[in-house]
């Protein structure tokens, strides 16, 4: 096991013994309002608690109607939400657990339901990320808001919570009055430093004295707001400092606005980059325990962190969606499943007022749903074809519930579409979460053959087994244009393994404009540089000093027929993704039709009919996918019960959150329905569908 000794030595934060030092980061899960008596919210964290996670910090819970951050938060002035809570905290006790609530107001980020109160704030400062402008607050407004944070912090701990934390960063209310860009006011809450750091203080002041001195209270606060104009960071500190007289037992340090132009959570952010603004708060608060986090999505990254650094504690959110069972895991030496960054089914989902779940995790969110849960069942045999996200998860989540599993891969490795994934810029974890379910099948006993494509040959094979779980993906599409068949076209897994053996030079035209063209463009242009990572991307956002040199480039152009680049990309990576090809000089030409390809590039018509040639020598087709029926259609043919899932159930609008999902659904199904007849097949889908 990889040395973790400071991680799981026991922490402290006031009279609240921990026993190590992780906490589990605060998110919006999107059914604290279910009307389901915190169900699933308790399965939610009871289960996390089971695994390890020691302190976590809830969701934020509105301490006022007019605060919260959307339909779906839950409001501490609702008593059906209180009872919803002392489930969870009982829920969590019994389990061994710590939980504390965090109080949350939005302020101008609040997005109501139509029949609610309209947002508020220290100023009425229009607000680009809920498309609102709040209403200015009164002074008895001000002095309102910090009686009501008190009153939940009371609450909390009538609910059995053992610690409150402030949510003050992220730019909701703490920092709007906080930051000169949106606190315009000349009184006493408003007009200076001093006096835009008064609510915070107050609101700590005031939260403290609702729950005594032996309770612990967290303020998470902004180390950087990588706004333009913000906040200056010597009135972070000094802020800090007015945070700690103020009677906070921690500071959890948090990164950025959700209108900062620079990513905090991204994929393309290298995982603990935040670090040095947080250990900037340690040097200005001494021994007040100080809590880092953003982007530290491994223990081993946790470890550096608290063995390299001043820092008392480190937030681990998303990571805790990944694997529920990360600490536990680890202490065992168990394969830890990794948090991706990819945000499409937390954060996107959270954004979208959708319940949240993890990509590589389908059951995170739905612990109190039965069919996602595992049981031990009557052991069967069950084939899964394919080694991608589908297969792999299917593969396990069966062997898990103790059937036989046996996994055909026609690849020489697993993986999929991951293997190609875990080249691009930032998505080298990719190769983390096939590392993962490969040691996972080997530690469940999945009989494993890789380079064994199912042919005609094989219906024998597949009747020999109780059930047969279908996920052998997809091909790429194929652009109908003269010219198409030339050498110099590649479609894009030829252009990612040419790449990886031996580098695509010169100049590139990539034909599509989706989430595939996107990231093989990011590859090609990104070029070989002399620095590390963590100091491209802090000078690239003007966060260090200095140039970021690029010793080689590919000089790339998109030709795509719509609009919009990567447009199913979710909403909190897309504009990340767009301004690194920006950055790197990719040219994007929307709008525009290939008509055919030659050995010079490609001639298109753009907007204005006008012919012309975008000269490259190597010409990539990545518009799409399509599914390959071959196996499916051999599977119907067996004759044995058989599900689809993944690319070889429907190639449209596939990603792989409802890859893993429908891979996790099928295995379910198997122990739910068993070996049986078929059901008729539907259109073009032989053997049924499985739901993600």
């Amino acid at each position: 096991m990889t040395d973790l000794r400071h991680v799981l030595s026991p922490g402290r934060i006031g009279r609240l013994e921990l026993p190590h030092r992780v906490v589990m980061g605060a998110m919006h899960l999107g059914f604290e309002a279910r009307d389901d008596d915190g169900a699933a919210l308790a399965a939610f964290y009871a289960e996390r608690a089971r695994g390890g996670a020691g302190l976590m910090v809830t969701g934020g819970a509105a301490v006022s109607a007019e605060g919260a951050g959307g339909p779906g938060y839950g409001v501490l002035g609702d008593a059906a939400f209180h009872a919803r809570l002392r489930r969870v905290t009982r829920r969590v006790h019994r389990e061994g657990g710590l939980i504390a609530l965090q109080l949350f107001h939005a302020g101008r980020y609040a997005r109501p339901a139509p029949s609610g109160p309209p947002p508020v704030a220290p100023s009425a400062v229009h607000s680009r990320f809920s498309g609102r402008e709040p209403y200015a607050m009164t002074p008895q407004r001000v002095r309102g808001t910090v009686e009501d944070f008190a009153r939940g912090a009371a609450l909390a701990r009538d609910l059995g919570f053992d610690a409150v934390e402030v949510m003050g960063s992220e730019g909701y209310l703490v920092d709007q009055f906080l930051s000169p860009l949106t606190n315009l006011r000349d009184d006493e809450w408003g007009g200076d430093a001093v006096r835009r750091g008064r609510f915070g203080a107050e609101v700590t002041r005031a939260v403290r004295t609702a729950v005594g001195e032996d309770f612990p209270v967290v303020v998470r606060f902004t180390g950087i707001d990588l706004m333009d104009g913000g906040t200056p960071q010597e009135d972070v500190l000094a802020f800090a400092r007015a945070l700690a007289a103020a009677g906070a037992d921690a500071l959890n340090v948090g990164v950025g606005w959700h209108e900062s132009p620079v990513p905090s959570v991204q994929a393309v952010v290298p995982p603990g980059v935040w670090t040095p603004f947080a250990v900037r708060v340690k040097e200005v608060v001494g021994d007040l325990p100080v809590i880092a986090g953003n982007r530290v999505n491994r223990l081993e990254t946790a470890e550096a962190i608290l063995a390299g650094t001043p820092i008392d504690l480190v937030s681990m959110a998303r990571p805790f969606l990944a694997d529920a069972g990360l600490v536990s895991a680890a202490r065992r030496g168990r394969p830890v499943n990794v948090c991706l960054a990819c945000n499409q089914a937390c954060v996107d989902h959270s954004l979208t007022e959708r319940e949240v779940s993890c990509m590589v995790n389908p059951r995170a969110g739905r612990e109190s749903v039965p069919r996602w849960s595992v049981r031990p069942v009557r052991p069967r045999t069950v084939a899964v074809v394919g080694g991608g996200p589908a297969g792999l998860q299917a593969a396990r989540r069966a062997a898990l519930a103790g059937h036989r599993v046996e996994l055909y891969e026609a690849a020489e490795a697993l993986g999929g579409q991951f293997r190609m994934a875990r080249q691009v810029p930032g998505k080298a974890d990719y190769g983390g979460t096939i590392a993962y379910f490969a040691a996972e099948l080997a530690r469940l006993g999945v009989r494993v053959h890789l380079g064994r494509a199912i042919g005609a040959a094989d219906l024998g094979l597949l009747r020999s087994h109780d059930g047969v779980i279908v996920a052998s993906g997809t091909r790429p599409r194929r652009v109908d244009v003269p010219g198409a068949d030339l050498p110099n076209v590649l479609t894009y897994p030829e252009a990612f393994a040419r790449h990886a053996r031996e580098g695509l030079e010169g100049r590139v035209a990539i034909v599509g404009g989706g989430g595939v063209a996107a990231d093989l463009a990011h590859l090609l242009s990104r070029g070989h540089g002399p620095l590390g990572e963590d100091e491209r991307f802090l000078r690239r956002h003007g966060l260090a000093a200095g140039p970021v040199p690029v010793t080689a480039r590919t000089e790339v152009t998109l030709v795509q027929r719509g609009a919009r680049t990567a447009g199913r990309t979710g909403r909190s990576t897309r504009w990340a993704v767009l301004a690194e090809l920006r950055e790197q000089g990719v040219r994007v030409l929307r709008e525009t039709a290939c008509l055919r390809i030659t050995p010079a590039g490609v001639w298109i018509a753009g907007p204005d009919g006008a012919e012309r040639l975008v000269e490259a020598e190597t010409v990539v087709v990545a518009a799409g996918q399509v599914t390959d029926r071959a196996v499916p259609a051999l599977a119907g043919d067996a004759g044995v019960w058989h599900r689809l899932a993944g690319g070889a159930r429907d190639a449209e609008g596939l990603d792989a959150v409802r890859a893993f999902a429908e891979g996790f659904a099928a295995a379910a199904e198997f122990d739910e329905r068993g070996p049986g007849a078929l059901e008729p097949a539907g259109p073009g889908n032989r053997g049924g569908t499985v739901n993600g």
